[in-house]
């Protein structure tokens, strides 16, 4: 409960489930007001406990991406749900 109550953790959830697979940089765009380590912060934490998997590629620039796992697939989903809810009674 500590991690998915932080701040812009159940953001960070939505959008990798809405594109899949995702950089760095495509998730500071969609939440522009959160600072970096924050992000950086906040992705770690999903990784440590199975939310999201990171893949990082020996390139240059260097490539890092992020990826739902199935629990955190899991997730989204009853995250749609409550999302939906919260849309229809708003």
């Amino acid at each position: 409960m500590d991690v998915l109550s932080s701040r812009y953790t159940m953001q960070l959830v939505c959008v990798v489930d809405a594109h899949g697979t995702v950089r760095f940089s495509e998730l500071e765009s969609h939440l522009p007001d959160a600072s970096t380590s924050t992000l950086s912060t906040r992705l770690s934490d999903l990784v440590e406990v199975g939310v999201l998997s990171r893949e990082k590629y020996d390139e240059v620039p260097p490539r890092v991406e992020y990826e739902l796992t199935r629990d955190g697939r899991s997730l989204a989903r009853r995250t749609r749900s409550l999302l939906s809810w919260v849309d229809r009674n708003s």
